[in-house]
């Protein structure tokens, strides 16, 4: 393998690198090199470094040499992909309402894929086990509250009348969001959890510039803000609850970081699309919250929540969905041992699968079945992870 060629790997059929950075200021920096190779190529940028995926292997070696230019190495041991997996017998139903409610677009594999590439793509895989009770497994989804009325998913249940079901009994809580402050300064950003801004860019120089003055407000205030380059597309986000200043203990205002972003956008010509933002977590109820959260921080390399109270965990890298876990009655027997219809899949690259799975295990996960590059392993409750090598 060349020097260039190691730095990339395939995850779940893209051809991708993560590459290590100082800064958000250092990543905006590569990531202004890469757009202009391609505006089909997908750039995650983060404080810590960047996520590239390619829309053609050729471009990898001129990403590489970018890099290299700017003394930025990659790090292959941190990439992974994260997947939910539905499991039924009435697919085009199922599929159908899932479509809705994330607004998703239809996938090669019949299952439904985000249009930005942000948030888990659903995979929908035939089964015909007949499993009544609720999953311990549920989606929390937040758009804008109009996108959430136009979803038009019927009549909504539960204690905060945000729950509604698929034609399998899945759940998913449509959580409509709202604007970040009370003044104009803010208006471009929603709270979908997170606080976000996704603007539309007419060039690659107004993307380049935006990236860029994104990356030096969180230079200046120390906060690490998420960036997401697509094509004709820059998504500005804080990442969950980071918007609150109990979640990152920083003495940053947010809506003063965020009107600085506002004022730069509309300098710069970029339009804001109120429509976009979008947030999806998965929700799991425990009897062991401990030991299941456990589980899971293991076999994803997540972080625990700084809060105090809050059972969250995430990707360090921002990358991935978070998880969330609640407390479930013991004394629901027949539920606990009833297999979800909802499943992770988590591809990593072919040579960092036995890793993966021996760090499964070792966290307390067993193997249900393995075929080549499929490992299904079960957490301490019987929540199952599928481990994918590569494609």
């Amino acid at each position: 393998m060349t020097a260039t060629g190691a730095d990339w790997r395939i995850v779940d059929g893209v051809t991708t690198a993560w590459f290590d950075a100082p800064s958000l200021v250092d990543g905006a920096a590569l990531a202004g090199r890469i757009v202009e190779l391609s505006t089909g190529i997908v750039v995650d940028l983060r404080a810590t470094g960047l996520r590239v995926r390619l829309d053609s292997p050729g471009h990898a070696e001129a990403v590489s040499k970018a890099a290299r230019d700017l003394g930025l190495a990659a790090n292959p041991a941190v990439l992974q992909h994260l997947s939910v997996v539905l499991e039924s017998g009435n697919s085009l139903a199922v599929r159908h309402f899932w479509q809705r409610a994330l607004d998703y677009a239809p996938a090669a594999d019949g299952g439904l894929a985000d249009p930005l590439r942000r948030d888990p793509s659903i995979r929908i895989r035939p089964s015909t086990e007949p499993r009544p009770l609720r999953n311990r497994i549920h989606l929390d989804v937040v758009r804008p509250a109009a996108k959430v009325e136009q979803a038009s998913l019927g009549e909504a249940s539960g204690p905060f009348g945000v729950c509604h079901t698929d034609p399998d009994g899945n759940e998913v809580d449509l959580v409509p969001g709202g604007g970040l402050g009370e003044g104009s300064g803010t208006a471009d950003w929603q709270t979908v959890f997170s606080a976000m801004a996704c603007y539309r860019v007419s060039s690659e120089k107004q993307q380049h510039d935006l990236t860029a003055a994104a990356a030096a407000v969180s230079g200046d205030t120390g906060f690490p803000l998420v960036v997401d380059l697509r094509p004709g597309l820059v998504i500005i986000d804080s990442g969950k609850d980071q918007w609150d200043a109990a979640a990152h203990g920083l003495e940053a205002d947010f809506t003063v970081l965020a009107g600085r972003v506002q004022t730069a956008a509309r300098e710069l010509g970029a339009t804001v699309d109120p429509g976009l933002p979008r947030f999806a977590q998965l929700f799991l109820d425990a009897a062991d919250v401990a030991a299941v959260r456990a589980f899971w921080v293991a076999a994803l390399g997540y972080v625990q929540d700084r809060r105090a109270g809050a059972s969250d965990i995430h990707d360090p890298r921002r990358l991935n969905p978070v998880l969330v876990f609640q407390e479930l009655d013991a004394s629901e027997t027949e539920r606990r041992l009833q297999s979800n219809r909802i499943h992770v899949e988590l591809a990593v690259p072919s040579d960092l699968a036995q890793t993966r799975l021996a760090t499964t295990l070792a966290a307390g996960g067993r193997i249900l079945d393995e075929s080549e590059g499929h490992w299904r392993a079960a957490d301490p409750e019987g929540n199952e992870l599928v481990i994918v090598s590569g494609a």
